[in-house]
């Protein structure tokens, strides 16, 4: 078999639609601007599309959003767990479930403990057990010369959801209400991951992917595999399980700092011109599609030149965009600001692309979901950085010594990326 069956690029598809609604994490920023007032916190809203909720202040909306930061890397173990042993339809289709429960619940409690039980704790668990299922599945029907762009294809749509959630969500809000939209893409969300959960499978046993085609005069692909199955038990006692750990913290804490404070950072540096500052979720949008298309750019290419290639050249590049970001707000260069800040989204992307597909190089397919699960450990460690970003900013009215660390610590991940090779199993 010189290609892979019809079945393999179903499962892909039918991923990226699941992440494409897992992906709301990104759009939580529609809700809490219509909720926030600190000087009115506590008090009941009477009008308005929040009619009937209560105002919070900016320390409250970031608590159902952490917790379910907290609560989806958590998950993703008992989430790889059941997609390794009952299936990924079970764990797509329970996922997806818990998050829409989490939307409809949040939006009928109609208050904050309602927000902090559905979207935090519900909505962390379904992204947990959900995101777990689709990628694995995806992987097992295709060859180390194509594990970066599947990869990239799946968890695109966790990246690329707030394109289509955010302007959806706002539209709903304003016709409806908060409550309506939560229930709304909570009944959504229940049809999208029933439908394209139920066509989720791992290849068969006794599968064998195609390998990657040799053409005369054309470079083979760089992107190798082990053909050993790691057990999750085997893989702990590794070093380079530690050190995938550490590279995933890298790629992650520089993304989440800039995602975190894009709107800010748009508004500092283009203070003179009114249409940005009135609109500063521009960059944040423009940063969601980024991010997307980072992920699905970086595994193209990591399949090509390699994942430790791929991994330092994007590393790099932001640090450097780092470096030179408080030199770019300060003289206002929109231009560059937009170029720094994309690149810093198109790396962390692409780190949710290639973390992955190092895994499966690693430590093989069969087992993915748990051993990535594991891995996946380092995104949700990767927050650091934006609660660091935030004491430092309180401390010195500048995001600039974040900046510099958070380079710094790119750094070093390259560092640990360039020694860290693959692990030899006692049957090789």
């Amino acid at each position: 078999m010189d290609k892979e069956p019809g079945k393999a690029w179903v499962v892909v598809f039918c991923g990226t639609a699941i992440n494409l609604c897992l992906g709301i994490l990104y759009a939580w920023s529609v809700w809490t601007k219509q909720l926030i007032s600190v000087d009115k916190a506590g008090q009941i809203i009477a009008e308005g599309p929040a009619a009937g909720w209560t105002y919070i202040t900016n320390a409250e909306a970031a608590t159902p959003f952490s917790l379910c930061v907290v609560v989806f890397a958590l998950l993703m173990i008992p989430g790889g767990r059941i997609q390794d042993k009952l299936g990924p339809k079970v764990g797509a289709i329970t996922g997806g479930l818990f998050l829409a429960v989490g939307c409809i619940v949040a939006g009928l409690m109609k208050s904050y403990g309602g927000l902090v039980f559905g979207f935090g704790i519900l909505g962390g668990i379904g992204m947990g057990i959900g995101y777990a299922a689709p990628t694995p599945a995806a992987l097992s029907w295709f060859g180390p010369h194509k594990r970066g762009l599947v990869a990239g294809l799946v968890v695109g749509g966790y990246g690329g959801a707030a394109l289509y959630i955010s302007p959806l969500a706002a539209y709903l809000i304003q016709t409806g209400g908060v409550s309506y939209s939560w229930i709304f893409l909570g009944i959504l969300f229940s049809a999208v991951v029933v439908i394209a959960g139920s066509q989720l499978a791992k290849a068969p046993a006794g599968y064998v992917a195609p390998p990657a085609p040799v053409k005369a005069g054309v470079a083979p692909a760089k992107a190798a595999g082990t053909v050993i199955n790691w057990n999750p038990s085997e893989i702990v006692k590794t070093w380079q399980f530690y050190a995938l750990v550490i590279m995933f913290i890298g790629t992650t804490q520089s993304g989440l700092m800039i995602i975190a404070n894009a709107t800010g950072i748009l508004k500092a540096a283009a203070k003179d011109v009114l249409f940005l500052t009135d609109n500063a979720w521009i960059l944040a949008s423009f940063g969601g599609l980024v991010n997307a298309l980072g992920r699905v750019g970086t595994g193209q290419y990591s399949d090509k030149i390699g994942r430790d290639n791929a991994y330092t050249i994007n590393c790099l590049v932001s640090a450097l965009c780092l470096f030179l970001l408080p030199l770019v707000i300060a003289s206002g260069n929109v231009f560059l600001l937009f170029l720094a800040v994309g690149i810093a989204y198109w790396q962390y992307g692409g780190g949710l692309a290639l973390m992955p597909a190092y895994t499966a190089d690693f430590f093989g397919p069969k087992n993915l979901g748990m051993n990535y699960g594991l891995v996946f450990l380092g995104w949700g460690l990767g927050f650091f950085m934006t609660r660091l970003a935030g004491t430092i900013k309180d401390m010195t009215g500048t995001l600039t010594w974040a900046f510099i660390l958070s380079a710094i610590v790119l750094i070093i991940a390259v560092v640990v990326s360039r020694v860290t090779k693959r692990p030899m199993h006692t049957a090789e």
